[in-house]
């Protein structure tokens, strides 16, 4: 059987029965793309391959100029993609068994501060109702957490903003309930009253959130909304929904909410994955040790 066949029943296996998210399988997809190319160009099929191949194919990856946290995530995908052919017995041996990723430095992410959240809050214009709705989806992605693909699959079923929560649809197709503020419940129900039902036009859309043509919403669409009002008040550096999700776990723990709930809140299944924004707060705490103290 070809690479390229095994690696669709692969993704298959994925998101059918491991209920994987749709764009996590995409991206497997990709990188294991990169792997199939390597293998085509030497006449090579799966069960052929030897761990000095899997080292060859990593070091392809880095002559092509991709940096170590990519290289470590193709081979991510290359493994699980061979513990599927082990376990479907399509193969006998694991070639990446001992191979090793490459070392990726932990990279602290970008957040924004209080001042540069609250002139991104008041740059949309409630007055219009593309203001109305932009106001409503950058409030609740800052009092949330939600990632990008969870804000623009909400249907108006998933408030409840009496009570001050919604229910999203999160990785791994697990729902989560998370809280939000009365600033967000205050945004949603302004857009529902006047931005959505003008979008709309009197279709019976499903989206919480739509576009100027009354579809729903795209990540792609609202980065470039959330782009330009970054753009317009002046904040430097890359803006993206990530960066807001990034701010407010970080401005949740500086104000002493407990890392669980926090974990909870993002809907990390693993706690190592929220532990990120500890090294943020370290990292803060030196630099105003550095700043202020006398002697340091």
């Amino acid at each position: 059987m070809k690479a390229a066949a095994l690696v669709e029943d692969f993704l298959h296996h994925l998101t059918v029965e491991r209920g994987l998210a749709k764009n996590t399988a995409l991206a497997y997809g990709r990188d294991l793309a990169k792997f199939v190319r390597f293998l085509e160009a030497r006449n090579r099929r799966p069960h052929q391959v030897r761990q000095g191949e899997v080292n060859e194919f990593a070091r392809a990856l880095s002559r092509q100029g991709l940096n170590p946290k990519s290289i470590a995530r193709a081979l991510n995908a290359v493994r699980m993609f061979y513990r599927f052919l082990v376990m479907e017995k399509i193969v006998a041996d694991d070639p990446t068994a001992t191979v090793r990723s490459p070392r990726t430095w932990k990279t602290l992410p970008r957040f924004l501060t209080l001042q540069e959240v609250d002139r991104l809050l008041a740059a949309p214009d409630p007055g219009t109702v593309l203001g109305l709705r932009d106001a409503a989806m950058v409030e609740l992605l800052y009092a949330s957490g939600l990632r990008v693909s969870e804000l623009v699959s909400l249907r108006s079923r998933d408030l409840n903003l009496d009570v001050g929560y919604l229910t999203c649809v999160g990785k791994g197709n697990k729902e989560r309930l998370v809280p939000m503020g009365r600033k967000a419940a205050e945004r949603l129900r302004a857009y529902l009253e006047r931005g959505r039902p003008a979008l709309s036009r009197g279709a019976n859309a499903a989206s919480l959130f739509l576009n100027n043509r009354g579809q729903s919403m795209s990540r792609q669409g609202f980065w470039k909304i959330l782009k330009a009002h970054g753009r317009a008040i002046g904040i430097r550096g890359k803006l993206s929904p990530h960066v807001l999700r990034h701010s407010f776990a970080t401005h949740l723990l500086e104000r002493g909410a407990d890392l669980r709930s926090v974990q909870m809140m993002l809907g990390h299944a693993d706690i190592a994955t929220t532990q990120i924004y500890t090294h943020i707060n370290r990292e803060r705490l030196r630099k105003i040790y550095k700043d202020f103290h006398p002697r340091a």
